[in-house]
């Protein structure tokens, strides 16, 4: 039987160094989520679910590992950088795979923009003679520079922050519980988890729109499929095991935050970006405020964003090489096996769109909602691209993961997108208009991809 690990197979040649193992795969994804990022959101997810923050998480955890089963009948199918854009274009048909490719740019190009800004707020706060183009631009360049040493250096400092960021929500997690213990806070009980008086599934999943910003980054795991050194079954596992571990950590730290707020009718109320901070200087002291903050920015900042660059930066490799986009960011580095011109753009644009946000007073919640939105519709594309590969044009008979799940998967995705921001949903509109729009005039230039239709992958490739 052929392999399909080798993308010789799909016409390419191995340009990327295959140097990533299982643990750092679910490590880099770890990152890419950030084990805190919930410190920075809280306080939103917190209002938006009626006081149940963990159900919240819960729920959007299971959302999303619908999403990583998908995506790991997708990766086995094709081992190529690319993620959903190379699923959905050689799955169902090269237009699509542009248009989702289009979609899910939103969310990467957009990504880094959010993080830098988020750090650079904070750590304005703390020492505001910097002023936050000023943080904006240094975590740019710290991380550029970084990554244009290649995946192996991206990798061992990942691992060195991964370790930080866990060691600070171990702090706040031992001096939550004591605190509990001693009296402080509202006492352990369940509503956090389940409240009667606030529970509606609208309720639910408006806050699952919100929380799953948290998990956005499991994705990007598929990204370094050809530089994986077990291929795409290691892919696929290591998104479903990065996946579980994040909502572990996820529900612990909410909970217990949740349980130590100083205000929760108030919270409920109103959103507040300070309610995590709030909480753990209830646990214990101002010291541990100012711990969980700084951990925010340099974890979104730096962490965060040095991983999301790469990601983005191997969708644009992938969709330049099959000429969706200019040539030039195909280009990879000789030296360290990067695609270096797509890791440049990536930069200019980030901090372009932060700098910009930054002079918006609605900046942060514009720039997430645009990131959640641009993931979920390219999963629900993701999940229809399973259907159609496998059930429509292969004829598979295996019906759980080839038609059942993918379509309960699209089933919870609508729901989050249904209750999703309303300007994002505009705005996503327009940038998918964008793309049509682009893909109308690729076609009346008689531009054409490299990328096979499915049905010639059919006849060619299959064992």
């Amino acid at each position: 039987m052929r392999t399909r690990e080798n993308v010789e197979q799909f016409g390419y040649r191995q340009e990327l160094r295959r140097g990533v193992g299982l643990t750092d795969l679910v490590l880099y994804g770890l990152v890419l989520m950030v084990p805190i990022a919930p410190f920075a959101i809280f306080g939103h997810v917190y209002s938006h679910s009626g006081g149940m923050p963990v159900l919240a998480y819960l729920v959007g955890m299971v959302v999303l590992l619908f999403t990583a089963a998908s995506y790991a009948q997708m990766v086995k199918a094709f081992p190529l950088s690319g993620s959903v854009y190379n699923y959905a274009g050689r799955g169902i048909a090269p237009p699509v795979g542009f248009l989702t490719g289009w979609m899910i740019l939103l969310d990467y190009l957009v990504l880094p923009s959010l993080l830098y800004l988020v750090a650079a707020a904070a750590l304005h706060t703390s020492l505001p003679q910097v002023p936050v183009w000023g943080w904006l631009i240094a975590f740019a360049l710290i991380n550029t520079v970084i990554n244009l040493r290649g995946i192996r250096v991206t990798v061992k400092l990942t691992r060195l922050l991964i370790i930080g960021e866990l060691v600070v929500l171990a702090l706040f997690l031992a001096a939550g519980v004591w605190a509990l213990l001693q009296g402080r806070g509202h006492g352990f009980d369940l509503s956090p988890l389940f409240d009667p008086a606030t529970f509606s599934w609208p309720v639910v999943f408006a806050a699952v729109s919100v929380a799953v910003l948290s998990f956005l980054g499991f994705d990007g795991i598929s990204m370094l499929v050809e530089e994986s050194t077990g291929g795409s079954a290691q892919v696929g596992r290591a998104m479903r095991l990065a996946l579980v571990l994040a909502g572990v950590l996820f529900v612990a730290q909410v909970w217990v935050a949740a349980l130590l707020v100083p205000d929760p009718a108030g919270l409920r109320a109103e959103d507040s970006g300070t309610a995590f901070y709030d909480a753990a200087a209830v646990a214990g002291g101002e010291w541990l405020r100012h711990v969980t903050t700084t951990a925010t920015a340099l974890s979104w900042g730096l962490a965060n964003t040095l991983v999301a660059q790469v990601a983005v930066s191997r969708l644009l490799y992938a969709m330049a090489r099959d000429r969706r986009l200019p040539s030039f960011l195909a280009k990879v580095s000789v030296r360290h096996s990067v695609p270096a011109n797509a890791i440049l753009l990536v930069t200019a644009l980030s901090v372009g769109l932060g700098l910009w946000a930054s002079t918006r007073s609605d900046g942060v919640v514009l720039l997430a909602s645009l990131v959640n939105l641009g993931a979920m519709v390219a999963f629900l594309v993701l999940h229809a691209s399973v259907i159609v590969h496998y059930s429509l044009r292969l004829g598979s008979d295996d019906m759980w993961p080839h038609l059942i799940a993918p379509l309960i998967g699209m089933g919870l995705l609508v729901f989050v997108v249904i209750n999703a921001n309303l300007l994002a949903q505009v705005t996503g509109l327009i940038w998918l208009g964008i793309g049509v729009l682009a893909l109308a005039g690729r076609h009346a230039l008689g531009r054409r991809s490299n990328v096979p239709s499915g049905r010639a992958w059919r006849a060619k490739d299959l064992p």
